[in-house]
């Protein structure tokens, strides 16, 4: 079995501004200002993470900013919940990616999950405006509500991918597919194979140079992503039984 664990933003669905909407909205309650500076699009960087370099680049007393970033990721979900409508009306599903959820959860042997830098309430929230939910085990994933240091959701993803279907899972048969550096480097030093999309603000030549396995132009070859899973993730796993490891 092989335990796929897709990123969400500019790799299945984009949402347009209502992200950085919230941002501006978070900030200007908590701070009692606008924010003058905002996140960099398309880095793949944890919520949390995001929000502080949010508040620092907005020149924000370093002493506040720790408890003002838990603050505001607290109050994230929430926000975006009241944009649900914003979400599909402002933003759109990217190329293929139905039909590329939809293969990998028909596949006996593929176990869709998530691993990405939004929290897990944020991720349903996303996932269920555009329809996509039920085509991804959102139970088995790895959020940044899990930690902010995103490599670590892998083995996190694993850990209940393990639990869950009483296989081990680890880099010989996991596999991202996402669309940033960031998606790379979560896969290289969390414990991953990386399937890279060039549908975000990331190129090809970038995700190559950072060591993607292999990269796609979009989700919309099907047959072609199948391939490659397949190739990049064929290790068997283990069963787990009462009494400990057996092949």
């Amino acid at each position: 079995m092989i335990l796929v664990l897709w990123d969400i933003d500019r790799t299945l669905l984009y949402v347009g501004d209502t992200d950085r909407l919230v941002y501006r909205e978070v900030f200007r309650d908590t701070v009692g200002r606008e924010a003058t500076k905002l996140p960099a699009r398309g880095t793949g960087l944890t919520m949390p993470l995001a929000v502080r370099e949010l508040l620092l680049t907005n020149d924000v007393p370093f002493t506040d900013v720790d408890a003002l970033t838990k603050h505001i990721v607290q109050q994230l979900p929430d926000r975006l919940a009241h944009h649900h409508q914003a979400l599909s009306a402002n933003g759109h599903l990217m190329p293929g990616a139905v039909q590329a959820l939809s293969a990998v959860r028909g596949a006996p042997h593929l176990i869709p999950s998530i691993v990405t830098g939004n929290l897990k309430a944020s991720a349903e929230i996303k996932l269920t405006a555009f329809g996509l939910d039920a085509f991804v085990e959102i139970a088995l994933g790895g959020y940044a509500s899990d930690d902010p240091h995103r490599p670590h959701l892998v083995s996190i993803a694993q850990q209940r991918a393990t639990a869950a279907y009483r296989r081990a899972f680890d880099r010989r048969n996991t596999v991202i597919v996402g669309d940033s550096l960031q998606d790379v480097s979560t896969g290289r030093e969390g414990g991953a194979h990386v399937i890279g999309v060039a549908s975000g603000t990331t190129s090809r030549e970038a995700l190559i140079e950072a060591g993607a396995d292999h990269v796609i132009p979009d989700l919309t070859d099907t047959r072609r992503l199948l391939k490659l899973i397949a190739e990049t993730g064929n290790h068997t796993s283990p069963c787990i039984t009462p009494t400990g490891w057996q092949q």
